[in-house]
């Protein structure tokens, strides 16, 4: 059953049902492109059938290596950057407990590495790391992308000191291509147990492969219900390929006419602090297919309540050029209730003996009503509660919705050229091989900025 509700009740003082259902020829369009594979970047479509195409077996040999895994660590340390982590966090970090650290489980710690260039978190964790028993998985496609590369470089000299060789081989992961580049190479040479980045998924539409499955399962979550929720949102989205009756058409629908309307920002909205990630998840989906060609809605994320005592006030009465899609969830998974107090000097006894998620929902419906009466659309995502098939419901919902988008703003919504800008300056600065031509001019400009 699908477990995902899109509600547009106030979206449509902004955009009518008429004008949203204009765009039924062209998701129609963007639907035949992807399943027939003639439209930008079709060399990148694995993910559509993925969720059917992973087999039971692979799963089994996933989990039955976590386990492998989790008896042998306290600490699983995922070295990736962008895709290669983004997504197995998002789902971690949503079904984890806010305070695991804290408790003896029988599943190690995920901590995160290669996705920044911080000299000081590098050290901090390795020190962390002198004091625990630990293993990791490395992602990369090619092995050489500095940021995982670097992470990479100094934790299997750190773990080869600690461990020996022999017993650091059983404690590393490759997660790569399946052929060829540097990891590949390695971890061939290393007798490494690896997994296969598959050529055809690129790495923000890849939490559904091994690059996110075994982590989330390293961390106790069932790989096998998210895969199931996933395949639920694959197979209606096969089923229906037209506005009525798919809420990804819909939404991707709703997207380009609010976009083509001067909306241009779109804020994710949460009021559950477990979805920090899944947002920033989607940030990097989105951001990365749409903005191409001077063009593409920019993504943004704020959780509520919290930001409401920030970015609230921006939100509310700030330039007009924004929407927001706010994930509701509707059930938590604890149940408690605002007590009374005899002196009532907070003012809070009128809501004594309410449970706090009424209080939120209260909190969520009324935000959406003042930003509505101030100018900004809202969509909103209703789902029943935060689990492994709802997840998995929710990841392909945002991965069909941002490949129909981005083929509706006439954008490759599969490719990442500007992404490239910043490294080849940054390695012609560290005076790499091949670059010595940019060197010198890049040296000059700086100067003369700094003079």
């Amino acid at each position: 059953m699908i477990q995902v509700k899109l509600e547009l009740d106030q979206l449509y003082s902004f955009v009518s049902k008429e004008d949203l259902h204009a765009y039924d020829r062209q998701v129609i369009s963007a639907y035949r492109k992807l399943y027939n594979k003639t439209g930008a970047g079709n060399d990148f479509l694995g993910w559509i059938d993925l969720p059917s195409a992973t087999s039971d077996e692979m799963l089994d040999q996933i989990s039955a290596h976590a386990k492998t895994l989790q008896a042998k660590s306290e600490v699983f340390v995922v070295i990736g950057i962008g895709g290669s982590y983004l997504g197995a966090r998002a789902v971690i970090e949503a079904l984890n407990s806010y305070f695991a650290t804290s408790q003896k489980t029988a599943v190690p710690q995920i901590i995160y590495a290669g996705h920044q260039i911080s000299e000081d978190y590098l050290a901090e964790l390795l020190e962390f790391l002198n004091h625990k028993e630990y293993s990791m998985a490395v992602i990369s496609k090619s092995g050489t992308t500095t940021e995982p590369a670097i992470a990479f470089r100094m934790l299997r000299t750190h773990i080869e000191k600690k461990y020996g060789v022999e017993e650091a081989r059983k404690r590393i992961v490759a997660i790569t291509d399946k052929s060829r580049g540097a990891l590949k190479q390695l971890a061939d040479s290393e007798g490494y147990v690896s997994y296969v980045v598959p050529d055809d998924v690129g790495g923000r539409y890849s939490v559904l492969t091994a690059v996110g499955l075994l982590p989330i399962a390293v961390a106790g979550m069932d790989i096998k219900a998210l895969l199931a929720g996933a395949r639920k949102m694959e197979a209606m989205s096969r089923a229906v390929q037209k506005i009525h009756g798919n809420p990804i058409a819909l939404y991707a629908a709703a997207r380009q006419a609010l976009y083509r309307s001067g909306k241009t920002i779109e804020i994710m909205v949460n009021y559950e602090p477990k979805l920090f990630y899944f947002s920033e998840w989607w940030k990097q989906l989105y951001g990365e297919s749409e903005g191409k060609d001077q063009k593409g809605i920019f993504p943004a994320a704020v959780g509520f309540t919290t930001d409401l005592h920030s970015m609230g006030q921006y939100i509310q009465d700030g330039l007009r050029n924004l929407f927001e899609t706010v994930i509701s969830v509707e059930k938590p998974r604890h149940e408690l209730r605002i007590p009374k107090a005899e002196s009532d000097l907070d003012q809070l006894n009128y809501i004594a003996g309410k449970r706090l998620s009424e209080v939120n929902l209260m909190a969520e419906l009324g935000t959406t009503l003042a930003h509505v009466d101030g100018g900004v659309p809202n969509l909103r995502i209703r789902i029943p509660e935060v689990s492994e098939d709802v997840l998995g419901q929710l990841i392909y919902f945002f991965e069909m919705g941002c490949a129909l988008s981005g083929y509706m703003l006439e954008v490759n919504p599969f490719d990442q050229p500007g992404v490239e800008a910043y490294k080849k300056n940054m390695f012609a600065l560290l005076g790499k091989e091949g670059f010595e031509n940019q060197t010198a001019e890049l040296q000059k400009r700086l100067h003369n900025k700094t003079s």
